[in-house]
């Protein structure tokens, strides 16, 4: 059986890696005004990034659910199955909108995996998929240990203030937050799908030093790890992040990543995370 594998353009693949792990790739919207641009394929971060200075915050939506039809009938050319790797259902319907897709396909199997998460830390699950597709390896068997690496993915991430995630609607108990934002870091990550709060940390130094540790308890137990270093326009900050914590944890496999269009509309420029499953 052929497996093709699909995900979405918050995954941040880089194109290359993409194109090496033959990964299909379905763009969210970014829509400033009246012009709408897919990411990733009209709009690359730094683009982005320019253009929010002179064009204000954009709105994003998730692919039309015909956009899913399309590739998954063309994919059915060639493929048997495919095993679709969404951005958390619990931000976004992309992934319900693979899954309703699914339906209306004839000629290919359609798997539906809800990363429950984002960004690079998706990336790690398609590519993952996409290894074992090359290698023959079923759907089912695919989709399980995508399952089984979910146990050991997570990621936590800075921002320098809550407002484009409140006002974007991404933030769950953003009250908690509320009236204390100032001269505050907050520490946010996944948890049961949406975005929560975590810490409220006092400086950016202290909010990353923090990530750190978090990274430092999860890989206590000796087992190898990839892990990502994400970045909202901030690339040699990342880089040079990358380097002290290569040296900490050798049996940690870094890479860079960034926040591109779509995440960088709700987090805002300047934001950093990190996110790391086991390998």
């Amino acid at each position: 059986m052929k497996t093709a594998i699909v995900t979405d353009s918050t995954a941040y693949i880089p194109k290359e890696l993409r194109e090496q792990f033959t990964i299909h790739m379905i763009p969210l919207n970014v829509i400033f005004g009246t012009e709408a641009y897919q990411e990733e394929v009209d709009l690359n971060a730094s683009a982005f990034f320019e253009q929010i200075k002179t064009s204000g915050l954009p709105t994003t939506s998730q692919p039309p659910i015909g956009k899913f039809v399309e590739l998954f009938e063309e994919l059915a050319t060639d493929y048997d199955a495919v095993i679709s790797i969404h951005l958390s259902s619990g931000i976004s319907g992309t992934y319900q909108g693979a899954v309703t897709a699914g339906t209306m396909v004839e000629g290919i199997k359609v798997y539906p995996f809800d990363s429950e998460i984002s960004c690079m830390v998706q990336g790690f699950y398609a590519l993952e998929a996409a290894d074992m597709a090359g290698r023959g390896e079923s759907p089912e068997r695919i989709m399980s240990r995508l399952e089984e690496l979910k146990q050991s993915a997570d990621a936590y991430f800075m921002v320098d203030d809550l407002s484009n995630l409140q006002r974007g609607g991404r933030l769950s108990s953003a009250q908690a937050f509320i009236g204390s934002l100032l001269q505050v870091k907050p520490l946010l990550h996944f948890e049961e799908k949406v975005i929560v709060p975590f810490e409220k940390i006092r400086t950016r130094k202290k909010a990353l030093k923090r990530i750190v540790d978090l990274l430092g308890e999860a890989v206590s137990d000796g087992a190898d790890y990839r892990a990502v270093i994400i970045h909202a326009n901030r690339e040699a900050e990342a880089e040079a992040w990358r380097e002290e914590l290569a040296g900490l944890y050798p049996h940690v496999e870094f890479m860079i990543g960034y926040f591109g269009a779509v995440i960088g509309t709700h987090l805002g420029e300047g934001a950093m995370g990190m996110g790391w499953m086991k390998k």
